[in-house]
């Protein structure tokens, strides 16, 4: 058991010893209230007691009276006269005194005192006091009144009550220590499962280990844990995926190099070709080393910097003028349909980058003699940039896959150039816009890939 599971278990136990004492002690204290609290003695043994004193004050008269009442300690036997005074002048409880006062001016039958009458016609109320402890054979007792008051030997009900509160308190307590106990296990549990899944995600097994079942938050805290193992599963899989597409994509163009450059050294009159696969080769590399750090910087800063207002349809008439230029005669015709200015604000640059590349991803992939067109438009308060071509389009399997770095739909076409990365550059830019871009193909054949961003008002 560690750490944690003491601290949730001594809190819980804590608050569970407290919540029973302070319960126990409340009615301990109300016991001990009415314990302490004088009262009417109106049992059996009180009104023996009270027609023993009857008869004394009437058979004996007051000397007699005075002298039973000094000699009996249980039951306690007083007698006020007219003045409210004790025969014997001791202390009367007060709120004894008040039931007393209570019943003599009330019209109800009278329970626990008796009204006396003297031999002089003085008159007397007599009472007895309830005691605490019950009667017991007490010297100065009545003959015969402690046989039948005083409580058996042995544990007799007094004492039955007396055990009965710490009994009480003593199995709250082990109740509580034992719910306590459960209590913080319950808690601890999924805690340490946690902390060992962290240890071994530390180690570099990021396998789920929570399942996907209901439960409270803990359950759930495992089941966010899981989903997080999952993404940085994925995003150490794309890491290694993309170092290898990397490693990949260099090594096909240093491979040209070097041979470029073993021929120029073993026929010096062919340097000239030699030195032309070198240009072509180096600028391949850094097309894509370029790519690269496009695609670094904005997964790694999805923000933008820079925002201007800037016209799609003059943005895309310049692109298209550029790959009409670049493409040669054997290109696809490039076609642009705009109803006018349509404004959006965002990086330039980086709207330039991404729109010539779908473009340019369009000429590559549409097919010899085929159309492509760039269509602009307006809808539900986004700019909307469609560029459609008439080439193989992709597998409906890979669409999903078409903006991952370095994908290429198969089969690819032969003599194709390209990396597979301006796709992914895209929609990288158009996310940081807060735009979209998807691609579907075309029912009557071709690939369409929509672009939305937010318009400029």
């Amino acid at each position: 058991m560690g750490r944690l599971f003491w601290k949730f278990f001594l809190c819980i136990l804590l608050a569970q010893v407290a919540a029973t004492i302070g319960i126990g002690g409340a009615f301990w204290l109300r016991d001990q209230a009415r314990s302490k609290a004088a009262e009417l003695d109106t049992g059996a043994p009180a009104f023996i007691a009270l027609d023993a004193t009857a008869a004394v004050l009437k058979h004996g008269g007051m000397p007699a009276l005075r002298a039973m009442l000094g000699e009996m300690q249980r039951p306690q036997v007083f007698v006020l006269d007219a003045g409210r005074r004790e025969l014997l002048g001791r202390a009367v409880p007060s709120d004894l005194l008040a039931q007393v006062e209570r019943q003599l001016a009330g019209d109800a039958p009278q329970r626990g005192i008796r009204r006396l009458a003297g031999p002089d016609g003085a008159h007397y109320v007599a009472f007895v006091q309830r005691s605490a402890r019950g009667l017991r054979g007490a010297p100065g007792a009545l003959p015969g009144l402690s046989a039948r008051a005083e409580a058996p030997p042995g544990p007799g009900p007094g004492r039955g009550r007396r055990v009965e509160p710490a009994a009480a308190i003593a199995a709250a307590t082990l109740a509580s220590l034992l719910f306590a106990a459960l209590l913080a296990w319950y808690f601890s549990r999924p805690i340490r499962a946690l902390r060992s899944a962290f240890e071994a995600a530390a180690a570099g097994d990021l396998a789920p280990r929570f399942g996907d079942g209901g439960g409270d938050e803990l359950r759930g805290l495992g089941r966010d844990f899981d989903r997080m193992s999952a993404q940085l599963r994925a995003l150490m899989d794309g890491q290694r995926r993309l170092l290898h597409d990397v490693s990949h994509e260099l090594r096909s163009p240093l491979a040209r190099l070097q041979a470029a450059v073993g021929l120029a050294h073993q026929q010096p009159e062919k340097i000239a070709s030699s030195l032309d696969r070198i240009e072509r080769e180096s600028m391949r590399m850094d097309k894509l080393v370029g790519g690269l750090l496009t695609l670094s910087r904005l997964e790694a800063s999805p923000g933008i910097a820079r925002r201007e207002q800037i016209d799609l349809t003059e943005m895309v008439d310049e692109i298209v003028a550029d790959a009409r230029f670049e493409a040669g005669p054997d290109a696809p015709r490039l076609d642009v349909e705009a109803p006018g200015a349509i404004v959006v604000q965002g990086d330039p640059d980086l709207l330039w980058s991404a729109l010539e590349n779908v473009v340019r991803n369009a000429i590559r992939h549409g097919g010899e003699g085929g159309t492509v067109m760039v269509a602009l438009g307006r809808h539900a308060g986004q700019a909307q940039v469609q560029v459609l071509d008439r080439g193989p389009g992709i597998a409906a399997q890979d669409l999903a896959c078409v903006f991952q770095p370095f994908f290429r739909a198969t089969p690819c076409k032969a003599g194709v150039d390209g990396h597979g990365l301006g796709l992914a550059i895209a929609q990288r830019v158009v996310l940081a816009h807060g735009g979209a871009i998807e691609a579907a193909n075309r029912e009557d054949g071709g690939l369409r890939v929509t672009i939305s961003l937010p318009l400029q008002h």
